[in-house]
C-alpha cells in the first residue's frame, strides 16, 4: 500500500515537472530571436521615422559615449520605460544607429522592432502574431499586414494615457420630447431663394 502511495506521488511530482518545463519551452519559443514560427506580413514603417531616419545622419560622425547620463539632445523624449532599469543603448546600437539591438546582441531593422519587444513582453508578443493584440488586416488565407507595437505605443512612453469615458446611455424613459405644435416652421431657404409662387389662374391662362 505504502509503495503504491509512493508511486502516485513520484507521478504527480512527475506531471508537475514536466507541464512546468512545457510551459518554459513555450514561453522561450514566444521570444525567441529567429524568425522561425514567423508568418510572412508586411509592416509600415514607423510612425515617428520621418524626419529623423537615418539616425546615423546626425550620429556617424559622433563619438560614442555609452555612459549613462542626461542627454543634450532628444531633449523631447521624456523616458519613462523603466528608466530605472533601462538605457537608450540597451535597444540601439551604438555602433550603427539606424538599426536596433536585441539582448542577445543579434541587430534587426526598425520595421522588426517587434523582437525587441518581445524579450520583455513575451505573451503580448505571442498574442500579436496571432492576431489577438494589436491590429491585423489581410486575408485569413494570405498575407497579413501587422501593425508595429509602436503604431500605438510610444517606445519611450508605453502606458496609454488615461481615458476620460463616455457618459452612459440615456434611458428611454429620460428622453424628454418637445411639445407637439401646429405652427409650420419657416423654410430658411426663403431668405437665400425667394420662391415664387404660381396662382392657378395665371397658369390656366397661360395654357
Amino acid at each position: 500500500m505504502k509503495v503504491l502511495i509512493q508511486q502516485k506521488k513520484l507521478y504527480v511530482i512527475f506531471i508537475s515537472i514536466f507541464m512546468l518545463l512545457s510551459s518554459l519551452l513555450l514561453s522561450m519559443n514566444a521570444v525567441a530571436d529567429d524568425h522561425d514560427g514567423i508568418p510572412e506580413f508586411f509592416v509600415p514603417p514607423p510612425p515617428f521615422s520621418e524626419g529623423i531616419f537615418p539616425c546615423s545622419q546626425c550620429h556617424a560622425d559622433m563619438e560614442v559615449n555609452k555612459k549613462r547620463r542626461k542627454l543634450f539632445y532628444h531633449t523631447n523624449i521624456k523616458f519613462t520605460h523603466a528608466a530605472k532599469q533601462r538605457w537608450c543603448l540597451d535597444c540601439h546600437n551604438p555602433d550603427d544607429r539606424d538599426v536596433l539591438r536585441l539582448a542577445s546582441g543579434k541587430l534587426v531593422s526598425f520595421e522588426e522592432s517587434y523582437y525587441l519587444c518581445g524579450q520583455c513582453h513575451g505573451t503580448i508578443f505571442r498574442d500579436w502574431k496571432a492576431g489577438v493584440h494589436g491590429k491585423r488586416t489581410g486575408m485569413w488565407n494570405g498575407k497579413k499586414k501587422y501593425r508595429l507595437c509602436v503604431q500605438c505605443h510610444n517606445p519611450h512612453q508605453p502606458r496609454f494615457k488615461p481615458l476620460k469615458p463616455l457618459p452612459p446611455p440615456i434611458k428611454p424613459a429620460d428622453i424628454k420630447y418637445s411639445k407637439p405644435t401646429d405652427e409650420v416652421p419657416e423654410n430658411p431657404l426663403n431668405t437665400i431663394f425667394p420662391l415664387k409662387t404660381i396662382s392657378r389662374s395665371k397658369n390656366a391662362k397661360g395654357n
